[in-house]
């Protein structure tokens, strides 16, 4: 069986890191999905995580040492590979937040769905999926 791809948002990093639900969703499943982000998702979530952390009562440190961690389970997409697609990413998210351009690129790139929180990925023509219905994705129901 040919493992299904989902490019991960940053915010879904940002979950995977200071939550159970999504590193356990990511954990179960990485025998049938592999998750790829962009290079830049990594440093754009640790810039908010710090505070997140703060904000909800947790170490800084402990959600940045488990946002690493996540690296042995998130491949990163170089920037060679997505650079190319930018123009057709803004073309699709640029009204509604031109910053997320790379995570479209890269879903266009791997021709695969994005695992989001974020409402402007809806109606950019590229499949994407909430932690709350993600598994149907990631069990190939």
């Amino acid at each position: 069986m040919i493992p299904r791809r989902i490019v991960i948002d940053a915010n879904i990093l940002i979950r995977a890191a200071l939550g159970v639900r999504v590193r356990s969703l990511m954990d179960r499943h990485r025998d049938k999905a592999t998750f790829v982000t962009p290079a830049v998702a990594f440093d754009d979530a640790a810039r908010h995580l710090r505070a997140l952390a703060v904000k909800r009562g947790a170490d800084p440190t402990v959600a940045i040492e488990s946002l690493d961690r996540l690296r042995l389970v998130v491949e990163e997409i170089p920037e060679e590979v997505i650079q190319p697609l930018r123009d057709a990413a803004l073309n699709r998210i640029g009204r509604r937040d031109p910053t997320d351009w790379p995570f479209v690129a890269a879903a266009l790139a791997l021709n695969c769905p994005v695992w989001t929180e974020d409402n402007d990925f809806f109606g950019t023509g590229i499949p994407n999926w909430t932690t709350a219905s993600v598994e149907i994705y990631l069990r190939g129901d």
